[in-house]
Order: structure tokens, then C-alpha cells, then sequence
């Protein structure tokens, strides 16, 4: 497993009580989040900036089963 610091911009189209939904939500598609934080709104693009760490399971790392 490894943690990973990652950027991500965030259409700010949604509502703000879905905007956490939204965020979690895209942050999920590149690993586990483990914190995130909005560090930057742009008004006039509807756009927000969105920093975070993840973690992902390492693809060359092997599994373990409990037999």
C-alpha cells in the first residue's frame, strides 16, 4: 500500500450540502482518501482545487488470505 498527495479540480455546479459527496466521490476513483482539503475557489470558472492523500493498494505487493 502506498499514500499518495494528489490535486483535483471539482465543478462547483452541485449543491454545497452534495459538494463532500462530489469530492469524496472523484477522490475515490484514484485511491482511498485518507484527508482532503479545498484549497482554492475560482468563481468565475466554477471551479474548486481540491489537495489530498490517498492511499492504493501496490498491484506488485502479494495478497494475503487467512486460511
Amino acid at each position: 500500500m502506498t499514500t499518495h498527495f494528489i490535486t483535483a479540480e471539482i465543478d462547483l455546479t452541485a449543491s454545497p450540502k452534495e459538494l463532500p459527496k462530489q469530492i469524496e466521490a472523484e477522490l475515490e476513483k484514484r485511491g482511498e482518501p485518507l484527508r482532503w482539503a479545498v484549497t482554492e475557489v475560482d468563481e468565475a470558472s466554477g471551479k474548486a482545487k481540491v489537495e489530498a492523500v490517498v492511499t492504493r493498494v501496490d498491484d506488485a505487493a502479494p495478497e494475503t488470505t487467512n486460511a
